[in-house]
């Protein structure tokens, strides 16, 4: 039995009028660390608070580890730890007081489950009688982690739980991620960050509601079809335009200091593909041209489903 499945979910706000997940289906097995990537607004915070027992579908079935979230909705919140995506802590109470709080709540106390929070909570020790809201951002996500995690639930939601801290306490949360993996907690994780995809098992690209891709992330980069290249010159926004002007561009968008541009013809052409763009490139002016292959990534193969791509849809994807 999986852990988690949702068959055929939509959600609407606003009396019909905005559409938050449209006919959502997807299973996360036992044991699983799975993420939900995507932007802002594509439905991910909706996804959770269904699962989470906190809103009801309008539309479709949920279950947590077997139990419905509408029926056993009382069973669920006492199985399952939840970290939204805004700290939502007692910002006057201390780190300490926060942790017996919750564990309270949930009718356990720290000491008891203390073995499963130990590694987090020794680096917020030092701070234990300080007010939550004091905090950094880093230190309130391990905080907001250790109270998640107090009754030592069997599933893990956490919503973007990275967003707004620095690049070091990003690594360290990924880390403790793993390792409550170890303790055999299945783990919900949604992100806006692609390069945090590749540290999950399984993924689903989700955009506007709508599942695009459901897979490893390994197998997603893998089935992108075309060959993909970066481009960069002296005028990155005149290239831009040109690029997007040439008959042969199938797609071309912003990437770092490159475009990542892909040809109609692939490969079969050189004088339509990479050597046809320099001539072209050259003749409208650009100097210190580079053009050399590039390996697709999750963010390349999300741009792609995005658009559409497979079915021959518009070069002009977002810069």
């Amino acid at each position: 039995m999986p852990a988690v499945t949702l068959e055929h979910i939509t959600k609407t706000y606003d009396k019909g009028r905005i559409q938050a997940v449209t006919d959502l289906s997807f299973t996360v097995e036992k044991g699983e660390l799975f993420g939900l990537i995507g932007p802002d607004g594509a439905g991910k915070s909706t996804v959770f608070r269904i699962l989470t027992t906190l809103l009801l579908a309008d539309k479709g079935t949920a279950t947590v580890e077997g139990l419905d979230t509408v029926k056993d909705f009382k069973k669920i919140r006492g199985a399952v730890g939840y970290m939204p995506g805004k700290f939502s802590l007692y910002q006057d109470l201390t780190v300490e007081e926060n942790l017996h709080f919750f564990a309270a709540l949930f009718g356990t106390t720290v000491e008891k489950n203390y073995g499963l929070i130990k590694d987090i909570y020794e680096q917020i020790k030092p701070f234990s009688t300080r007010r939550a809201g004091k905090l950094s951002g880093g230190m309130k996500q391990k905080l907001a982690l250790c109270c998640a995690l107090i009754h030592k639930p069997v599933v893990l939601f956490l919503d973007e739980p990275t967003t707004g801290v620095d690049a070091v306490s990003r690594k360290e949360f990924w880390d403790m991620l793993k390792r409550l993996k170890a303790e055999g907690i299945t783990i919900l994780v949604s992100t806006p960050y692609m390069d945090e995809a590749d540290l999950c098992e399984r993924i689903a690209l989700i955009q506007e509601g709508k599942i695009l891709s459901i897979d490893t992330p390994a197998n997603i980069v893998k089935a992108y079809p075309e060959k993909l290249y970066a481009v960069r010159a002296d005028s990155i926004h005149k290239l831009l335009l040109d690029i997007r002007l040439y008959p042969d561009t199938l797609s071309c968008y912003s990437f770092g200091e490159h475009l990542h541009v892909s040809f109609r013809n692939g490969e079969k052409n050189d004088q339509n593909g990479p050597e046809g763009l320099r001539t072209y490139l050259e003749q409208k002016g650009h100097n210190r041209i580079e053009i050399k292959p590039t390996p697709a990534t999750i963010e390349d193969s999300f741009i792609r489903l995005m658009a559409g791509n497979d079915k021959g849809a518009s070069k002009n994807i977002p810069a």
